[in-house]
């Protein structure tokens, strides 16, 4: 699904990723762990193209959304984010904040599908193989009405369909969380990136966000999870993916990973935090 390829990042004369190689296969629970500083964030958000990369190519089905002349806003709609900090919009309610983006996503489709309908008995002047007008099969209000119900069914699955209606601000941090994966589910993306979701949450907060995550990954989503949860990287993961000063040192299955690491760097690391 993703194959980064020699991927740098530099900000001003800071290289923090220095040549990173990596491949995201569909069904893969990858979690990238290590020191904090070693590039593990950045690398993260160079796979939906937050952060600009330097150099390398990030292919994304086939595309190299790396590349400028990408409409990097198409291919994001396939993958969803759920930051460290939540980043819900206080002044919408929770069920507003999940049907945001389908919401504009489908307006932005059916207003620029009307725009292409209306210019199109000029366009076809030019073209030998005529184009057929768009049948426009949904509405505005349709939109927002399908959007809603799923935002409440995705409501139900993390049970807080009873905080459809409230304002996070009323919201436990672990609850917050369950919010911010579910307005990523609502888009229906290929992969999910987790930038160290529990990290921002009191500790009895964070079993319930795992759980979640555990229940993402038996039903087979691709998931990229920068992580210190060691337990949840051993049970849950895939494959493990250790990096530090901006390379990726090694990479395993979990089992092979904490019962045997081969880089010295991994072991002293795995010595301090197990």
């Amino acid at each position: 699904m993703i194959d980064v390829i020699d991927l740098k990042k530099s900000f001003g004369k800071l290289e923090v990723l220095k040549g990173v190689n990596a491949t995201i296969n569909q069904g893969d629970i990858v979690c990238v762990i290590g020191p904090s500083g070693s590039g593990k964030s950045t690398f993260l958000r160079c796979l939906n193209c937050m952060e600009d990369p330097t150099g390398g190519k990030i292919i994304f089905h086939g595309v190299n959304i790396a590349d400028m002349k990408v409409d990097i806003n198409i291919h994001r709609r396939k993958i969803g984010m759920v930051f460290q900090q939540f980043n819900l919009f206080a002044n919408k309610t929770v069920v507003e904040n999940i049907m945001l983006a389908p919401v504009h996503i489908g307006v932005t489709d059916l207003r620029n599908a009307k725009i292409s309908n209306f210019f199109l008995p000029i366009t076809n002047l030019f073209r030998k193989n005529k184009k057929q007008k768009q049948e426009l099969v949904t509405t505005k209000a349709q939109i927002r009405a399908e959007a809603r119900e799923n935002a409440m069914r995705l409501l139900n699955r993390i049970g807080l369909a009873d905080k459809a209606d409230v304002y996070p601000s009323t919201l436990s941090g672990g609850q917050k969380q369950r919010v911010a994966i579910a307005r990523a589910l609502a888009m229906n993306p290929d992969v999910i990136l987790f930038d160290e979701p529990t990290s921002a949450l009191d500790p009895e907060m964070v079993g319930e966000v795992l759980d979640l995550m555990k229940e993402l990954a038996s039903d087979g989503m691709t998931m990229v999870v920068v992580t210190h949860e060691m337990g949840f990287a051993k049970e849950v993961a895939s494959r493990i993916l250790f990096m530090d000063q901006g390379y990726i040192l090694e990479e395993n299955s979990p089992a092979e990973f904490f019962a045997d690491p081969k880089h010295p760097r991994t072991r002293e690391f795995l010595s301090k935090v197990l």
